[in-house]
């Protein structure tokens, strides 16, 4: 965006600040910028992880300089989770568009759902533009072709930690386990196949956020694999998913430098508890209580990357959280649906609890796993 509007400029200067500044090399922030930036002008990246500005700890400013090194335009910007970009404001989330949905709540979700008898990817269809589902189904392929892609990938991953890839092992140990243990085996499989391809520089999908791109995933492609649904029926169920993590992002947060792994970790199995639930049938309030749970039960999870890499303990995170979705699904099953705590208290609860964690804790890589190894 900065460089289209200054094609001119003699070189660029960009400031990271906070959060974003700490863990950028590991989440190749750097080479991002650079990628975008160096076609038109060179540029020098200044890092500053112990400078928080007011709106977000993810902030950067962008600078356009003339020969003389002059400051032609300058422009701040926070990275607030999942890809999306925001000036500052409450509402000024990039590209700036209206609200594509009315309704913000579950609660309020789920009462238009039991009134007009529809599901919840229902919902998704009658806000959503007629292109919708072909980009749903674009996200599906990019989701497999991740998890394949990382079942034959072999090797180590890029980094100080010289971690080796994991998902191949276990794709093949899976096999050769009875069916109990081999579903549990290749579900671990397929999340680390996708999140390692998120730490080496894979092409992933969002699901909300890089760092929990294994969660959303695993849980389809082994739904589609084991149980035979249909592209169509994934489709819905990753609108619905969508539908669980918009709510979170819109009353609390998705970014782990703002509320910590719960937010992203958490968020993400969530996601693919709805997912699944509703894929096996499950009631709008089924559906709603196997989110709850999926986000309920990493309350408080910090976010400590070592080195700063998404890698130790990111993969492995997103592996178990894949399993619990599942678990939260068949536990909403097995009840009627009828439950104490709601999915928008827990995150309520969510965004206090993350703002109540010290800076040490949310992705600055000062604290926590990051700080013992």
């Amino acid at each position: 965006m900065f460089a289209s509007k200054y094609p001119g400029a003699a070189s660029f200067r960009v400031t990271l600040y906070g959060s974003l500044a700490a863990t950028g090399k590991g989440h190749m922030t750097d080479k991002a910028i650079e990628d975008a930036l160096q076609p038109v002008a060179s540029v020098k990246i200044i890092w500053k992880p112990q400078v928080f500005l007011p709106f977000h700890p993810n902030g950067m400013n962008f600078e356009a300089l003339d020969g003389q090194g002059n400051v032609m335009e300058s422009w701040t910007v926070y990275s607030i989770g999942g890809g999306a970009l925001s000036e500052g404001e409450k509402d000024s989330e990039l590209p700036h568009q209206q609200d594509i949905y009315q309704l913000n709540t579950m609660n309020e979700i789920m009462k238009w759902c039991d009134d007009n008898g529809y599901s919840y990817w229902e919902y998704v269809d009658q806000c959503e533009d007629e292109g919708f589902w072909d980009y749903m189904m674009e996200v599906w392929q990019v989701m497999k072709a991740s998890i394949e892609r990382g079942i034959e990938h072999e090797g180590r991953l890029p980094g100080p930690l010289n971690l080796s890839r994991k998902a191949p092992t276990y794709y093949v140990k899976a096999t050769g386990y009875k069916p109990s243990l081999q579903s549990r085996g290749l579900v671990y499989a397929y999340a680390l196949a996708a999140s390692e391809e998120n730490a080496s520089g894979g092409v992933i999908a969002t699901a909300p956020t890089c760092g929990a791109c294994g969660v959303v995933p695993a849980v389809l492609y082994h739904l589609s694999k084991g149980h035979g649904f249909s592209d169509k029926r994934i489709l819905h169920a990753l609108g619905t998913a969508g539908l669980f993590g918009n709510v979170a992002k819109q009353n609390a947060s998705i970014s782990g430098a703002d509320v910590g792994c719960q937010g992203e970790v958490g968020v993400a199995c969530a996601m693919a508890s709805a997912a699944a639930c509703q894929l096996f049938g499950g009631s709008p309030s089924q559906i709603e209580y196997a989110a709850e749970m999926g986000l309920e039960h990493h309350l408080g999870m910090t976010c400590d990357p070592v080195c700063g890499l998404v890698q130790i303990p990111c993969i492995e995170r997103n592996a178990f959280a894949a399993t619990r979705a599942l678990d939260a699904n068949l536990y909403a099953s097995f009840s009627d649906g009828k439950h104490r705590v709601s999915y928008d208290r827990v995150v309520r609860v969510m965004k206090k609890t993350g703002h109540d964690l010290p800076s040490l804790y949310k992705e600055t890589s000062e604290g926590g796993l990051a700080a013992t190894l």
